[in-house]
């Protein structure tokens, strides 16, 4: 098994990780009266969670981490506040959509890497503590609710009620 590989990917998840949680958290705040928010609240700590499993696994592999990725994953989250979203001084519709986007993009990668280490657990002892089966489960649940809310807030951002004439913006109902 080639480590200086799997530590170079184990990295580029660990900076994936720190955005998706720090994205979740800004998210999450932002949408603190609606289902968005609330369905945040609980899905923050699993990814927690994860981020903590991850960094076992690599704990378990003597990879170190990338203190440059590490900080790269902090500079990404801020930097991606500066998105255009059609609102320049306050959240949007289509903000809810994009980072409900993200979120989805970050929950796809997470099952991938569980499976990718699923499959190098077969042939690495120091990971057979890990359940990557059902970690890749549950992180295809948290994608599919996360689908539905996407779904949901794209709805809400192209519809006729807007941010630009003032109406009140609707959120997403019950997932």
């Amino acid at each position: 098994m080639n480590l200086k590989r799997l530590g170079i990917y184990l990295n580029d998840h660990l900076l994936g990780s720190t955005v998706g949680v720090d994205l979740a958290k800004r998210t999450e705040r932002e949408n603190r009266s609606n289902p968005v928010g609330h369905y945040l609240a609980t899905l923050i700590p699993l990814l927690e969670q994860d981020r903590a499993t991850l960094l076992a696994v690599m704990s378990a592999l003597d990879v170190r981490v990338d203190p440059l990725k590490v900080g790269g994953a902090w500079i990404t989250e801020k930097l991606s506040r500066l998105k255009l979203n059609g609102s320049w001084l306050r959240y949007s519709p289509l903000s809810r959509l994009v980072e409900l986007e993200g979120l989805c993009v970050g929950s796809h990668g997470r099952m991938s890497m569980w499976k990718s280490l699923e499959k190098v657990a077969a042939k690495e002892p120091r990971l057979a503590r890990f359940d990557f089966a059902f970690l890749c489960q549950r992180a295809d649940g948290q994608l599919e609710t996360l689908q539905t809310l996407r779904l949901r807030a794209t709805e809400m951002a192209f519809s006729d009620t807007s941010v630009e004439t003032g109406e009140q913006a609707p959120v997403p109902t019950e997932a």
